[in-house]
């Protein structure tokens, strides 16, 4: 039975790429505990995984996501699998760990692996500006695998908990709430976080470093900390400041924190700001002490509404997650500073996104990146993700575009949503149809290209427009277009353009001396000079 077995599983190692298309199926993860080790002396993780998932389908192979050892001495070993006391057979070759398990569908089984090894990404040993030790988790997007055994895709949410040893210099900082601090011999410290609402890998980490800790600042129950290296703590706690500001703004305009504090954290990983949930991780370059971080503090915080507790089902709806975040630190930036501000910003990533296009036409919601997620994040997901719910607004009107974000936020908190999720919500709470909307803004791989001309006519004291869409999709929009006057007067007219050439008369007693296209920058769309 055992070598039979064992047979089985080098077998289904090889396909475990295929199964892979509906992300491991089979198993639903309830709840990671992570109970981990590391020193001074050396980059070993020693850790010593508990999983316990419901079963979806009967089956008699668990398979994990686990890099494993590799040329370089970069990896991880299994070291052995049990269920209760008995050791299961497993194989750990190809990055997974495939485990010999009998179980029925409705079960919950738990599961506990012990392994070690120096990660070769996903948890970072470095050392900071001043020359100090630091361990920072890095997962995002599917990394997680290189230091944790577990189903490694944002479509699975679970609880999780991290039981971290380590020398007592380091503050270490985790998801949810702390649960235990306490001194061990030889130098040691055993620090326990417990995170009780359900979350993706991508966004379970900690971090160890001889962190300066501010007081906490509550909003409602909520603590707000900054995590900084002390050789920059005032820098720090000024720069980060603006956190609980944010916090309260975003759970007035959105609805209610999923988790239980919010640590804003200094910290050597690959990204300008990653938005683990509850413990948000900056760059080390992010403190200056000249209070230039509030947009990037926006813009992770509104992740934790979007992409943390309401996470996209698969990775072509990233744009549910960084175009949300890029469209809400916009409007608190706007909230704080007025819409010359948000016009301002508008206008800078109209052009990034028309430069971005002209490079290379793909749709926001793109399937053809395949397994390579990090050339998903563009300017795409950012600024026209961004852009498409910026022009939601203005189509709907404030409230009701509140109203439609809080509807969806309700719904999809803890889940997961994909962009046709979001579509129904907002038609249901606008009662308005938007197929044609999300249609030509999420699928098609262009952007309104616009030849726009006029002439004024003394005979019948008309100003005379037109407008010809210069793309192979016709889209259906509306080009607001101001005109003023010598005398100064002004006014605006809505064009509605749904052909590829459209000719509007409005009647004006003299010559415009000024004509301004989307005054208010409303509309996303590209001007073709011929």
């Amino acid at each position: 039975m055992f070598s039979k077995l064992l047979f089985m599983l080098l077998v289904l190692v090889n396909t475990v790429s295929a199964q892979q298309a509906l992300y491991n199926p089979s198993i639903d993860i309830v709840h990671y505990r992570f109970d981990l080790a590391v020193s001074d002396s050396n980059d070993v993780l020693k850790g010593n995984t508990r999983v316990v998932f419901h079963v979806n389908t009967q089956m008699d192979t668990l398979y994990l996501d686990l890099i494993g050892a590799g040329k370089n001495g970069k990896g991880m070993t299994v070291h052995s699998v049990m269920q209760d006391s008995q050791a299961l057979p497993f194989v750990h070759r190809n990055d997974s760990l495939l485990v010999g398990l009998q179980a029925n569908a409705g079960e919950n089984k738990t599961i506990a692996i012990t392994y070690s090894g120096i990660p070769g990404d996903g948890l970072i040993f470095s050392r900071n500006k001043a020359g100090q030790r630091t361990i920072f988790g890095d997962n995002w997007p599917n990394r997680a695998r290189n230091w944790l055994p577990c189903k490694d895709h944002l479509s699975d949410k679970a609880t999780v908990e991290f039981i971290v040893t380590a020398p007592g210099h380091y503050k270490i900082v985790a998801n949810g709430s702390l649960q235990e601090e306490k001194a061990l011999p030889n130098g040691l410290k055993r620090t326990h976080w417990k995170e009780s609402v359900p979350i993706p890998t991508k966004v379970m980490v900690i971090g160890a470093a001889d962190f300066a800790v501010s007081d906490a600042v509550r909003v409602g129950h909520i603590p707000v900390t900054s995590w900084i290296f002390p050789q920059q703590r005032q820098a720090g706690f000024t720069d980060y400041a603006p956190a609980a500001d944010i916090l309260s703004y975003f759970i007035r305009k959105i609805g209610p924190y999923a988790y239980s504090k919010l640590a804003n954290v200094q910290s050597k990983t690959i990204f300008g700001g990653m938005e683990n949930a509850g413990a948000i991780f900056y760059a080390e370059s992010s403190v200056t002490g000249k209070n230039r971080a509030t947009g990037l503090l926006a813009h992770e915080i509104a992740h934790q509404w979007f992409g943390d507790a309401a996470t996209e089902k698969d990775w072509p709806h990233i744009w549910l997650s960084e175009g949300f975040a890029t469209e809400m630190s916009q409007l608190y930036l706007e909230h704080l500073y007025g819409a010359d501000t948000m016009r301002a910003m508008l206008k800078t990533s109209r052009k990034q996104i028309i430069a971005f296009t002209r490079k290379q036409q793909v749709p926001v919601v793109d399937t053809t990146k395949g397994r390579d997620i990090m050339k998903l994040l563009n300017t795409n997901s950012y600024q026209k993700g961004g852009w498409v719910l910026h022009m939601l607004r203005t189509d709907l009107g404030d409230e009701l575009f509140w109203k439609c974000v809080q509807a969806y936020y309700a719904a999809f908190c803890n889940k997961n949503a994909s962009s046709a999720d979001l579509q129904a919500v907002f038609e249901k709470v606008s009662g308005k149809n938007l197929s044609a909307f999300f249609h030509q803004w999420l699928y098609v791989p262009e952007n309104p290209a616009l030849n726009l001309s006029w002439k004024y006519d003394e005979t019948q004291n008309e100003v005379i427009i037109r407008i010809e869409q210069r793309t192979a999709y016709t889209f259906h929009i509306n080009l607001d277009l101001e005109l003023t006057d010598g005398k100064g007067r002004s006014m605006v007219k809505t064009i509605p353009v749904v052909e590829k050439s459209v000719e509007q008369r409005f009647s004006m007693e003299e010559k415009p001396v000024r004509l301004e296209w989307d005054p208010g920058c409303k509309l996303l769309f590209e001007e073709i000079r011929l």
